[in-house]
C-alpha cells in the first residue's frame, strides 16, 4: 500500500493534465478534491439542468476520489459547491443531506459560472483522515 503522507489521484477530468493538478491530494492526514463537476466519464454531461441528479454523481465521484488516497466520505469535513443558479441550492442541500447524514461536514455555496450549458453545480470537498474516535491518521 503506498505511503499515505503524499498521495494524489487523478479523476480524468479534461482540465487535469492540461492544468497540472490533481482531482484529489493528500498530506499526511489532509485531504483535498478539486473542483468536480458531473461530467461523466464518456465526457457527457450527466443529468443536464439537474442540479439533485447532478451533485448525487458528484458525491459519487468524490468518494472514488478520496478512496483513490485513502480516505473516506466519513472523514469529509468540508463541503463548498459552486451553483450556476444559486436558486436551486435546497436541491444541493437535500442531497447533501442524504450523503452526509451522520457525518454534517461544514458547507457553504456561492453562484458561479460554470463551464458547460446545464452544468448546475461543482463541488469541492477538503477532509481530515481520522479514526472512529476522532484521532488523526498520518
Amino acid at each position: 500500500m503506498p505511503d499515505p503522507v503524499l498521495l494524489k489521484a487523478a479523476g480524468g477530468g479534461r482540465f487535469e493534465k492540461i492544468g497540472a493538478y490533481a482531482r484529489a491530494r493528500r498530506v499526511g492526514p489532509f485531504v483535498y478534491v478539486a473542483g468536480t463537476t458531473a461530467i461523466a466519464s464518456n465526457g457527457l454531461l450527466h443529468a443536464p439542468g439537474d442540479t439533485y441528479a447532478q451533485t448525487l454523481f458528484i458525491f459519487e465521484r468524490i468518494e472514488q476520489a478520496l478512496a483513490d488516497v485513502q480516505a473516506e466520505m466519513r472523514h469529509v469535513v468540508r463541503t463548498r459547491a459552486f451553483f450556476s443558479e444559486i436558486a436551486n441550492g435546497g436541491d444541493f442541500v437535500r442531497a447533501h443531506g442524504e450523503v452526509f447524514t451522520g457525518i454534517e461536514p461544514v458547507t457553504s455555496g456561492v453562484a458561479a459560472g460554470l463551464t458547460t450549458p446545464g452544468m448546475m453545480i461543482e463541488i469541492e470537498v477538503d477532509a481530515l483522515v481520522h479514526d472512529t474516535q476522532g484521532n488523526i491518521q498520518w
